[in-house]
């Protein structure tokens, strides 16, 4: 193995905690914001879309304006600009907290979209790292240590994570995909053969007698998955007033089932060879 190809092991794992570092430190900043009072509940009064493009024709903002009106500290009605990716109903509830040493309000997004959460990230990324150090140092024991621990956890976070889902009171909603946002990643060069693109469904839903739209999460990169008029299942947690793009998966437990027996498995084949 060259010492180039010995460097590229390190970078999964590298940029897999970077994230996981990025998303703990916003998760500590909101703790610090619940603690001091400056994370509210507040009710959207206004919604505009804005999108700007520069001469060539490529975005450079494409982000809704959301005005939110909330109680403060003072116990004063207060209202708020922040940039969404999504679209929220005038009346529709959000959380929002102010960043540190600003006055500026960000909005408090759901974790939970995501299979695995921040610590978890941090942790994978670790232990990819470790694998990539114990792989170039010859270390082949220590290798399969670090590999059984990556797939039992990585197995644990989503059977864990499915659990949870299941044990929330989540309602579906039938939404219709009224049109399909396009976001350019690059334009075509020399190296690269035509223009890329990232598409997002815009869905239209009713919850409590009132029409939302929402810019999903969830994206492709083939403009054929969303077609304008398909309905999609979005899931409402009543306990947290959030709605939800997934709900639990069997396909995601026994996918994390089959990794805890595989690392499971690779840790037992390492005491055969200790």
């Amino acid at each position: 193995m060259t010492d180039y190809s010995r460097l590229l092991l390190y970078v999964p794992g590298i940029l897999i905690f970077l994230v996981g570092s990025g998303q703990v430190r916003r998760f500590l900043t909101l703790r610090r914001a619940e603690k001091d009072g400056t994370a509210h509940y507040g009710t959207v009064v206004i919604c505009n879309h804005i999108v700007k493009k520069d001469k060539q024709d490529r975005e450079v903002f494409n982000y809704y304006n959301t005005v939110v009106e909330f109680v403060n500290k003072q116990n004063h009605k207060e209202r708020q600009a922040i940039k969404t990716p999504s679209a929220y109903a005038v009346g529709q509830q959000l959380r929002i907290y102010k960043e540190p040493g600003s006055s500026a309000y960000s909005l408090i997004e759901d974790q939970n979209q995501q299979l695995f959460n921040p610590w978890e990230l941090m942790f994978g990324g670790a232990l990819c790292i470790l694998l990539a150090l114990e792989t170039n140092q010859g270390n082949e024991i220590g290798a399969m240590i670090c590999l059984a621990a990556l797939l039992v956890g990585a197995g644990a976070a989503l059977v864990a994570d499915n659990l949870g889902l299941k044990k929330r009171n989540l309602q579906p909603i039938d939404g219709e995909v009224i049109e399909v946002y396009s976001r350019q990643i690059s334009r075509a060069t020399k190296i690269l053969k035509g223009d890329k693109f990232t598409y997002y469904p815009i869905v239209r839903y009713t919850l409590g007698g009132k029409e939302n739209i929402r810019k999903c999460n969830i994206n492709s990169s083939s403009e054929k998955s969303f077609k304008v008029g398909e309905h999609m299942k979005l899931y409402y947690d009543p306990d947290r007033k959030a709605v939800f793009e997934r709900q639990a998966n069997t396909i995601v437990m026994a996918a994390g089932i089959i990794l805890i027996v595989i690392g499971a498995l690779a840790g037992i084949s390492i005491l055969s060879v200790i």
